[in-house]
Parts: C-alpha cells; structure tokens; sequence
C-alpha cells in the first residue's frame, strides 16, 4: 500500500529555475502583441476547400510558442502566413487578419517582413545559398543594400549566437545536417528580426543534429528574447522551452496552453493521432488514473517525474528480500 504522503498535496516544482519571462510576454499584458491573427482562412490555388479555418491567437512580445499536430493540420501554412509569403509569393485565397508587430501582412508583402520576422525551414539544404558560411549569411543584406561594414560586423555575432563562431570560411556543403540548419537559423538572424519562425526545423536531422538545434533555440530564448514560433513533434524538447503549446489539427486550432497545463488532458491526445505527450507526463497520468498521485503532481518535465516517482517509491511498503 501507498500511504498519504505530505508531498502529494502540492505541484512539484521544477529543478531548473525557470527563464524570466520579458515583461508584457503574457497574454492579456498592455503591449501591443507581436503576431496577431484573427479569423484566419485560406486555400491554396489549386485546392477545392480551405486548409485553415478560421484561426485566431496572439503571441506576446518575447513569448515562445511551439505548435504541433499531425501531417495536414495547417502548420506549414499557417508559418507561410505569418511571414506574408501567403498570399503574396503562393497566391490562393486567404481571408481574416494576420498582423506582425502591428502591421498587416497584406500591406507590407515578405521581402519587406524579413526585417522584422524571420522563416526557417524543415529542410537545411533547401535553404543554403553561399558556397562559404559568409557568403550565405551575408546574402540576405546584401539585397537589402546593407552596407558592407554592416554585414561583416553582424555575422560573428551570429554565428555565436548559434553555435558556429569561427566557421565564417567554411564550405557550406562541407558541412552536417545540424550546422547547416544552425547556419538557416544565423541567415535569418542577419537582419535582427523581432520574430522567429522556425517550421519543423529538427525533422530531417539525426539526434546530435537535432540536439544542437534545440541548444540553439534555447541560447536564442535565453540572450536575445526574442519571439519565437517553433513547429516541432518532439514534445519532450518542446515543453522545456515553450511557453504555450498549439496543437492543430483540420486547420483549426483544438488546444492551447502552457505545458504544465496541456499535458494533463490525457483524453485530448488519445483521441487525436499524431500527437503524442511527453513521455514524463504519459507515465504521470496513468498513475495518476489508477489513484495513487493527484492531478496537480502530473508534469511534462523528466526531472519532476523523477522527483514524483522516487517519492512515490519512498513511500510504498515493498516486500522484504531474504
């Protein structure tokens, strides 16, 4: 038997000491949010019905917000849509409001939008244009008409921000899965965007390239509080540095909360496939059904379902071994 333990009365914080949260980061805060989208529906050129369908949501200045669902639920497009390349660059019919940092995408098209929101793809090899890391960081200025100063003085700067200060020389394809999508990620830095879109930027890497992305995002988070958008099904990497969650599906949007709220809701993800919850806060919540922890101990983190489990352990009556 499982005695009442004192532990069991109260959430388990995490071991980690949480980022600060900028100020005006949350929902409901006087400032102006940093991407608003209201009713958002669209349809691409050659299809019969839309792929979003009426989304709205706002993200705060300096919030970090993932977004998962299954393949199809609209989580590429919405990305095309915060950055104004729908409908500018792919056409299609696009209705509602998409403001970044206040301004409409309607008014203001992508060329303009990448000084103030920067897009990286899933796939880094897509994305590589110089045949040097200098070259390929220096391009998106360049056709800006930065001046040259400028530019030389930005790329160590970030190249440091993403992990690859000193390869300014490197051949581009000389490089891995993981450097290359860190190079994306220090382009699109270049033009010191207020807003980052990252759109499944992990899912054709392998675990080193994959660790060394989310390292990435996390120095991103942590030095240059920026906005960031992330599209990711790594739900274990996602709830550690996420403020919010979005789950997709069909277009619409059918969950969005904090991690520590989200992953209590066992049912949401058993009747929705393609997304899974953590593992930590799965093996939570069948403890949790079967009575022997409550609901506020349920957590997405590793390091609190160890904590949880190992009080759990602490108090059971296990059988004496001869």
């Amino acid at each position: 038997m499982i005695g009442t333990a004192p532990w069991l009365r109260h959430k388990v914080q995490s071991s980690e000491a949480a980022p600060d949260v900028p100020e005006g980061a949350m929902l409901g805060a006087a400032a102006r949010p940093a991407i608003l989208v209201e009713g958002l529906r669209y349809r691409y050129p050659s299809g019969d019905d839309d792929v979003l369908h009426g989304l709205s949501l706002e993200i705060a200045p300096g919030e970090f917000v993932g977004i998962t669902g299954p393949s199809g639920a609209g989580k590429t497009t919405l990305c095309l849509c915060l950055k104004g390349l729908i409908p500018f660059a792919l056409g299609g019919r696009m209705q509602g409001r998409v403001e970044i940092e206040g301004v409409s995408t309607r008014d203001i098209g992508p060329g303009k939008l990448a000084e103030t929101a920067g897009l990286v793809f899933q796939d880094p090899e897509s994305q590589i244009i110089g045949l040097t890391v200098e070259e390929d960081l220096a391009f998106g200025p360049e056709n800006f008409a930065m001046a040259p100063a400028e530019i030389r003085s930005r790329i160590p700067l970030a190249l440091q921000t993403v992990g690859l200060a000193g390869l300014q020389e490197r051949e581009t394809h000389s490089l891995s899965g993981g450097q290359k999508q860190r190079t994306a990620i220090a382009s699109a830095l270049m033009m010191e965007p207020a807003i980052l879109i990252l759109d499944e930027p992990t899912s054709e890497l392998d675990p080193i390239g994959r660790q060394e992305v989310f390292q990435t995002v996390k120095r991103l988070r942590e030095e240059r509080r920026a906005t960031i958008v992330m599209v990711e099904h790594d739900m274990e990497e996602l709830a550690e540095v996420a403020d919010r969650i979005i789950i997709m599906d069909h277009g619409t949007i059918i969950a969005d909360a904090p991690p520590h709220e989200l992953f209590h809701d066992a049912a949401l993800f058993e009747s929705h496939q393609g997304v899974r919850m953590p593992q930590a806060a799965e093996v939570l919540n069948r403890l949790r059904a079967d009575g022997l922890i409550p609901a506020d101990a349920v957590s997405p983190y590793e390091s609190e379902a160890i904590e949880v489990l190992s009080h759990l352990l602490a108090a059971a009556t296990l059988p004496r071994v001869n």
